[in-house]
């Protein structure tokens, strides 16, 4: 028998291990599901769209150069993402996800001395990686279902050095506004590095947007998190990226990996920047897809959380066990236990046809578990 467990740190054996929404192929294998086309999956907050058109052209265009190495300072997105959102380049970090950006986050500043804050139905991964450095995660209670910025401003210690705020929250779908956000950024100890994780943010209509950017622009202690997946359709390619004062992307290049961001990733985003009509489509097809499931659980009687972001949170009594039968149903929804909220499951808004397969299957599964 080998001895791995007892050579291995060993808090890491005790870690959660993060649940991802259950993939396509796996359900109708362990289902007996012969065609898995007939599922939709509803689960990860994904773009029912699919990936941008400019992005797909271009990772067609890039497929003959891909046994080259990337360019390891994403020198060509940088500069064009810079220009888009009136920054540097240096105050751009990339990543294998926004995930990645987190994970170097928190290898820069956690320790076993050392806390994060975080509200106690954010995120999950945040108090995954800082538990994997040893660090105490300080959970922020939420009113309702949004941040209260008081309450986490409140749970700030002095062992304290990051603050993860993710604005739209997920899983909840909430968000802070603008002026309440900036009360909470002139309240923060200079300590503390706060992280605005605005993985959906571009999703938003642009006056419901805070405007985040700003801090980075003021060099205050800020990182702001966002990614190619949703808006763009590129959760497959996983890229995601920082912007932060200079001084912290420095730190952050110290600590990636070369080449951490594939070719085939950065050709994609860079044509996805240019295309304005994908994410205009996108947004509408989101907000239709959230003024459906208000409507259609409203009439049913289902309880649910209005949304901003392109998921929503909705109360069906046992969520594990609704999750299940969906699933034999042929569609995917995420169970919510693992944020303490085992009444929920978390529906990610897909096409009008998904949308109206997702609600016709959750009502005969909830009329079936009375």
């Amino acid at each position: 028998m080998n001895n791995i467990y007892d050579i291995a740190k060993p808090w890491i054996k005790n870690l959660a291990v993060y649940e991802p929404g259950k993939p396509i192929e796996e359900t109708a294998r362990e289902l007996g599901f012969d065609d898995p086309s007939e599922i939709i999956k509803l689960a990860s907050n994904e773009n029912s769209l699919g990936p941008s058109p400019l992005a797909a052209r271009a990772m067609r265009k890039a497929i003959s150069s891909m046994h080259r190495y990337p360019d390891g300072d994403a020198f060509y997105l940088s500069r064009k993402l810079a220009a888009k959102l009136n920054i540097k380049p240096d105050q751009l970090a990339f990543g294998t996800g926004s995930n990645e950006i987190i994970d170097l986050l928190c290898r820069i500043f956690l320790d076993e001395n050392s806390s994060i804050v975080a509200s106690e139905r954010a995120f999950v991964i945040y108090r995954i990686i800082a538990a994997s450095f040893k660090a105490r995660t300080i959970q922020a209670p939420m009113k309702g279902f949004t941040h209260d910025p008081d309450a986490m401003l409140a749970a700030i210690e002095p062992s304290t050095r990051l603050v993860f705020f993710a604005n739209p929250n997920n899983p909840t779908g909430t968000i802070v506004d603008g002026p309440a956000l900036d009360r909470f950024m002139d309240k923060v100890p200079p300590h503390v590095m706060t992280v605005l994780d605005e993985a959906y943010i571009e999703l938003l209509p642009p006056k419901k947007r805070p405007d985040s950017l700003r801090y980075v622009r003021e060099n205050r202690n800020v990182i702001v998190l966002r990614t190619f997946s949703k808006t763009y359709g590129l959760a497959g390619l996983r890229l995601g990226y920082g912007i932060a004062p200079k001084e912290c992307i420095s730190l952050i290049n110290r600590v990636r990996q070369p080449f951490n961001v594939n070719a085939m990733a950065q050709a994609a985003a860079i044509a996805a920047l240019d295309d304005g009509k994908f994410v205009d489509k996108t947004c509408a097809t989101i907000a239709r897809g959230l003024a459906y499931f208000e409507r259609e659980l409203t009439a049913s009687g289902i309880k649910f959380v209005p949304s901003v972001a392109n998921f929503m949170l909705v109360e069906v009594g046992s969520g594990r066990n609704i999750f299940e039968a969906m699933l034999r149903e042929k569609v995917i929804v995420r169970p919510m236990d693992v944020y303490g909220l085992p009444s929920h499951v978390r529906i990610t808004v897909g096409t009008l046809g998904e949308n109206r397969r997702c609600v016709k299957a959750l009502r005969k599964v909830l009329a079936a578990a009375v």
